[in-house]
C-alpha cells in the first residue's frame, strides 16, 4: 500500500505531526456484505489541540475558542467511514482534520468600515420614488 500521503499541511508551512495524531479503527455500521464483518474500516482520528506544540500560540488560542462545542477534554475527533478501505479512510480523515484546523485558525474577517451613501445617489432614488407613485397614481380611476 505505501507509506501515507503525509504531511497534511494547515496552512503555510504548519502542517499536522505525524507523531500526535491518535488512530482507532472499528467496524463500519450500515450494509455490506462479508467483508464489513470482518475488517476495522472506519477510522476516528483523535488529536489533542490543547497540547499540541506544532501550532503557533495564536492559532491554538484561536481554534480552541472556535472549536469548544466539538472538544473533549482539549481533544477534537473526527471520524471517517465512507470507504471501504481503512487507508482511503484514513487519508479522508487527516484531510478532513486539517481542513477542520485551517477554518479554525483563519485570522477573523477584516472589520467593515461604513461608509456614507453619496448625495446624488440618495437624491436619485428619491426622485425615482416620486415619478414610480406619481405613474401609479394616474393610474387610478378616480376621473371617469
Amino acid at each position: 500500500m505505501g507509506p501515507m500521503s503525509g504531511p497534511y499541511p494547515i496552512r503555510g508551512s504548519v502542517s499536522l505531526p505525524e507523531a500526535e495524531l491518535m488512530w482507532r479503527f472499528s467496524r463500519s455500521s450500515g450494509p455490506g456484505g462479508q467483508h464489513v464483518n470482518t475488517s476495522d474500516s472506519q477510522v476516528e482520528l483523535r488529536f489533542d489541540l490543547a497540547a499540541t506544540q506544532a501550532l503557533p500560540e495564536v492559532w491554538k488560542t484561536r481554534a480552541l475558542e472556535r472549536l469548544a462545542s466539538r472538544l473533549n477534554d482539549g481533544v477534537i475527533a473526527v471520524r471517517a467511514s465512507e470507504h471501504r478501505s481503512q487507508w482511503r479512510n484514513r487519508e479522508t480523515a487527516a484531510v478532513r482534520l486539517a481542513a477542520l484546523l485551517a477554518e479554525a485558525t483563519a485570522p477573523p474577517p477584516r472589520q467593515r468600515r461604513a461608509t456614507k451613501i453619496p448625495r446624488g445617489i440618495n437624491e436619485r432614488r428619491l426622485r425615482e420614488k416620486k415619478q414610480r407613485a406619481e405613474t401609479k397614481r394616474g393610474r387610478s380611476g378616480r376621473d371617469w
